[in-house]
């Protein structure tokens, strides 16, 4: 537990503290994001106010985990785990394709970035690896990271071959990144969000330690492998996140940028995996699915009928269109996640309760 609260703590403090130093530094170079502006045919919200507003907010955010994570395990001097590693190289490995995404939204001031195929051929390419590697690396019990298992609260029957595990790892990764990426839209929207599903993975990860089947068989003992290190990397996430939403709250002083939503949602997919908590996911991370949900509706019902059903996708810009404050969706919205996120904890207990 001391690796748990202490990678956090320092994550939280790294975050907190080092962002206005990024802050500065972007400023000083004109490195801000290009604003998407009304046109001929086209409505978008006013965000006039947020031009100049430095973007890559991301690398703070992905650089506090990996000092929070390290030091915590010197200072302690414990290893990291194989899974702690992997759950790192995803959220790297994404942090990267959000930033090519955002250099062009910077440097060549193209509001809409890299090309979607570029952008999930990066993904797929994440993705498919940390799914191969997590395969791998087996402890001397015989457990890797990840298993050909789909998994609820725990590893289910349904057992996958390897190139449809791989498949599924896509799929997964794809679609929880492209959510928290279509969630950042408004200030501290996807990172108040992210937070509480990082603390939920967090107390999760802690109650599959205390009852692993590695100390022990005994009935409904979770075979999770490193759950203690799942943990503090959570732990790490949600504190990094925390320290930076005190600069990306209303009114923000720094966005993410897609480094950092892809990179957040390369976290989450990777806890989600090696954790055994694929489909909870859809709960722990709620509110990004709502948001997904809502373009899917809104791209499917006009291809098929012409006509759109929300004033603007994602959901939150079609709240803003119909004149609710920016502070009031976001708060608004944070409830919805908490209540989802509530949710998964009632379930993941539930599960371990029942007779």
């Amino acid at each position: 537990m001391k690796l748990v609260v202490l990678a956090g703590g320092l994550a939280a403090l790294f975050s907190l503290f080092l962002t206005p130093a990024l802050i500065a530094f972007l400023r000083r170079r004109g490195y801000a994001q290009a604003i998407r502006e009304s046109s001929d045919g086209l409505l978008y919200p006013e965000h006039g106010s947020k031009r100049g507003t430095p973007s890559m907010g991301g690398l703070a955010i992905v650089g506090s985990v990996i000092l929070g994570y390290f030091l915590a395990h010197l200072i302690l001097w414990v290893p990291p785990s194989a899974s702690g590693l992997l759950a790192l190289y995803l959220m790297i490995a994404l942090g990267l394709v959000g930033m090519a995404d955002d250099y062009l939204k910077i440097f060549k001031q193209r509001s809409t970035g890299i090309r979607a195929r570029s952008k999930l051929l990066g993904q797929a390419v994440a993705a498919l690896s940390f799914g191969w590697l997590g395969m791998h690396f087996v402890d001397e019990q015989g457990r890797p990271p990840i298993t050909n298992a789909i998994s609820w609260v725990r590893d289910t029957s349904i057992v996958l071959p390897s190139a449809l595990l791989l498949l599924w790892v896509w799929f997964i990764t794809t679609a929880v990144t492209n959510g928290v990426n279509l969630t950042d839209g408004l200030d501290g929207l996807a990172t108040g969000a992210a937070v509480m599903s990082f603390v939920v993975y967090t107390v999760m990860a802690v109650w599959q330690y205390g009852q692993n089947c590695a100390f022990g068989q005994f009935p409904r003992c979770y075979t999770v492998r490193d759950p203690l290190d799942l943990a503090t990397f959570a732990a790490a996430c949600a504190g990094a996140c925390f320290g930076f939403l005190w600069w990306n709250s209303s009114p923000a002083r720094i966005f993410m940028g897609d480094t950092g939503s892809l990179a957040l949602g390369g976290g989450m997919a990777a806890l989600a995996f090696m954790s055994r908590t694929e489909l909870l996911l859809i709960f722990i991370g709620g509110l990004f699915v709502v948001i997904t949900l809502s373009v899917i509706a809104q791209v499917g019902s006009f291809k098929l009928t012409g006509r759109r059903v929300l004033r603007m996708a994602p959901l939150h810009h079609h709240f803003e269109m119909l004149g609710w404050p920016e502070v009031l969706i976001v708060v608004r919205f944070w409830i919805i996640q908490g209540l989802f996120v509530g949710g998964a904890m009632a379930l993941f207990y539930a599960e371990w309760v029942r007779q």
